[in-house]
């Protein structure tokens, strides 16, 4: 006779065992029926597997304890656990208060109140976390460290540094992770300064600390600060380390740096992992370095990191961020195992990016079929990919799906990509429409959107209402006085031009510089007008005036100054500043420096001018050289003539 101890090993066994929800239900179905659900060991590692183990159980590991009938402290926090890591931290809190009121007068501990705290973290809501602090004291746990540190990261995800603080000074000897949790919480509230006090002052510091450190001074845009803490102060360096600086570089544009810093990671003999690997396929795709990312494919391949779906996803939107749809798709389409939502919305986006708005729309459809519910980017990439394709009717009709059928609240994002759909079409009543019905207040994105839109098609009216929009918001910024003065310069309102000038002036408003960049030789060159010459900006300067002269005999090129610059200066003058933009200058480097053949591929930082755009079509033509140009918003493929944006931009 098999005696009980014996049974319960052998269904212990096989949840242990259980990778899915299905597998979880075919052993659950004999438990009941054996009886054994009140063995509440059995039941709380069901709940476990659920809750933390398995992705789509959360809800299964809710009923088993809903139909427990004897829950213990571990079930419930296991649940509080579950629901605190998910898109469901709220469920956390009605899961605590179901304890509460549970008639086995249940106590929580430390790990209730733990688990309960990164759920109000993840919310963030500092007077629900107020009040779990005080849960905390009158149970007399507030005090124990485990609790205490993630009150210092609840304070800290709620911007609150001052109760982080003072959590941290009343905790009894806090240690290492204490210690961290507070130097993170600095920096999450962008005290870098705050932070290094306290690093400076710990008598013990491990890697981590060091790590976080470097990712603050990072931050910051304190990049010396970073280096000297790396190279100077760390004899021992891991996998963090390399990664933190390599994407650190990059989020402070030295893409060089990055690059060389992960080839330095290799000599001497670190092996990327998952997190290096997403990382700088993440530089390469903001800095457009496509050979790079080439050289790291054969890698990922090689290694056997191509069955690993973060680092497939890296590299698709690598990609498509460098302009090459086609091997973007070829990632996409030989991904190992399922598609993710992140997949199928990085392969929306690039479609979107590129101009192939009705492919976008088509794969969406195909992402549906799949069984895959789009959540709010996937709609952002949507509503982009329809602006930016004209495709005004279809844009409203996902917008509207988007809430009606998958129960999306829309965000800023989803209701500036509504006016930019408007305003790209040329409808700005509609846009300004949609923006004063709207169920909340505007903010400068959605403003600044329709001023854009105003820019595009000279409607001065409009855009002095959107400025005045700005304004009452108390933003002054450059971008958006540059953009009215084009508008008024289009019109030949020059006095409005002048004061605009004036105010910028007053109000010491300047003018973000412009700046592309290109990869030669696995390099990537950075461009800005106006830079002082070296020896790469004078062969840039030298080739495009050849350039430009050829473009004016043969093609009857003639500038066009106006909406182009800011229109305070003499005509000679205009028309200099008008040729000598960062992408021409990017673009004459890399005519002359690679192989006939080879595509030049340019990233810009705005939106490039009318100007830029024709001259790069004329260049296409006439010099039979293919040009693919990123700039803030879209990608522009130039062939023979003509731009993959069939001139909607």
């Amino acid at each position: 006779m098999v005696n009980s101890n014996t049974i319960e090993h052998l269904y212990l066994s096989l949840i242990q065992q259980c990778k899915t929800l299905n597998s979880i239900k075919q052993v659950h179905t004999p438990i009941l029926k054996s009886g054994l659900d009140s063995d509440t060991f059995i039941t709380g590692n069901l709940i476990l597997k659920c809750a933390i183990l398995i992705s789509d159980a959360l809800h299964y590991a809710h009923s088993l304890l809903q139909h427990s009938p004897n829950p213990d402290a571990f079930m419930y926090n296991t649940l509080i656990r579950g629901f605190s890591n998910s898109d469901l931290p709220h469920n956390s809190l009605t899961t605590f208060i179901n304890m509460r009121q549970n008639s086995n007068n249940i106590q929580p501990d430390s790990f209730s109140f733990a688990f309960l705290l990164k759920a109000v973290a993840n919310l963030p809501c500092f007077n629900t976390g107020i009040q779990v602090h005080c849960q905390s004291v009158i149970f007399g746990l507030d005090t124990h460290l485990f609790v205490g540190t993630t009150l210092v990261s609840m304070y800290a995800e709620c911007e609150k540094i001052h109760h982080a603080r003072k959590v941290f000074d009343e905790m009894f000897q806090p240690n290492i992770v204490a210690w961290n949790a507070m130097i993170t919480a600095y920096i999450r509230c962008c005290d870098v300064k705050g932070a290094e006090r306290l690093y400076r002052g710990m008598l013990v510091k491990d890697l981590i600390s060091t790590n976080i450190m470097i990712s603050g001074y990072m931050k910051a845009g304190e990049i010396c600060l970073a280096k000297k803490l790396f190279y100077d102060e760390m004899p021992v360096k891991d996998d963090v380390s390399w990664s933190t600086m390599i994407v650190g570089f990059a989020q402070n544009g030295c893409f060089n740096e990055a690059f060389d810093l992960f080839i330095e990671s290799r000599r001497v003999g670190l092996k990327p992992n998952e997190v290096s690997l997403t990382g700088i396929l993440s530089v390469c795709a903001q800095a457009g370095a496509f050979e790079f990312g080439k050289i790291l494919h054969g890698y990922i391949e090689k290694s056997g990191f191509g069955s690993i779906s973060t680092v497939n996803n890296a590299l698709l939107d690598t990609y498509a961020k460098c302009g090459h749809i086609n091997m973007a798709r070829l990632v996409f389409e030989t991904m190992p195992g399922k598609k993710s939502i992140v997949s199928w919305t990085t392969m929306v986006a690039g479609l979107a990016m590129q101009g192939y708005g009705e492919e976008a729309l088509k794969l969406f459809h195909q992402m549906e079929e799949s069984g895959i519910k789009p959540d709010g980017i996937t709609f952002i990439s949507i509503l982009y990919a329809c602006s930016h394709a004209g495709l005004v009717e279809h844009g409203y009709w996902y917008f509207t799906m988007m809430k009606t059928h998958y129960g999306i609240d829309p965000t800023f994002e989803h209701y500036g990509c509504m006016v930019d759909l408007y305003g790209r079409a040329g409808e700005l009543e509609k846009a300004r429409d949609f923006i004063t019905q709207m169920p909340v207040k505007p903010n400068a994105v959605i403003w600044r959107t329709l001023l854009g839109a105003c820019s595009i098609h000279g409607n001065v009216e409009l855009a002095e209402f959107a400025l005045n929009k700005l304004a009452e918001l108390d933003l002054n910024d450059s971008g958006d006085h540059v953009l009215l003065s084009n508008i008024y310069a289009v019109a030949g309102k020059w006095k409005n031009v002048a004061t605009v000038r004036k105010s910028m002036n007053s109000q010491r408003l300047m003018k973000s510089p412009g700046w592309s960049m290109i990869e030669v030789d696995k390099i990537m060159y950075s461009f800005v007008a106006g830079d002082e010459q070296n020896e790469v900006t004078k062969e840039a300067y030298t080739n495009l005036k050849k350039i430009m002269l050829r473009l004016r005999v043969e093609g009857g090129y003639a500038p066009e100054v106006v909406g182009s610059v800011l229109h305070d200066i003499e005509d000679e003058e205009k028309e200099n500043a008008v040729v000598t933009h960062s992408e021409k200058l990017a673009l004459a480097f890399g005519m002359s420096r690679l192989c006939d053949g080879k595509v030049v591929r340019i990233v810009k930082n705005l939106r490039v001018c009318k100007d830029c755009h024709t001259v790069m079509k004329l260049v296409s033509k006439i010099f039979r050289v293919e040009i693919v140009l990123r700039d803030r918003s879209r990608f522009h493929s130039f062939s023979d003539g003509s731009c993959s944006c069939r001139d909607y931009w």
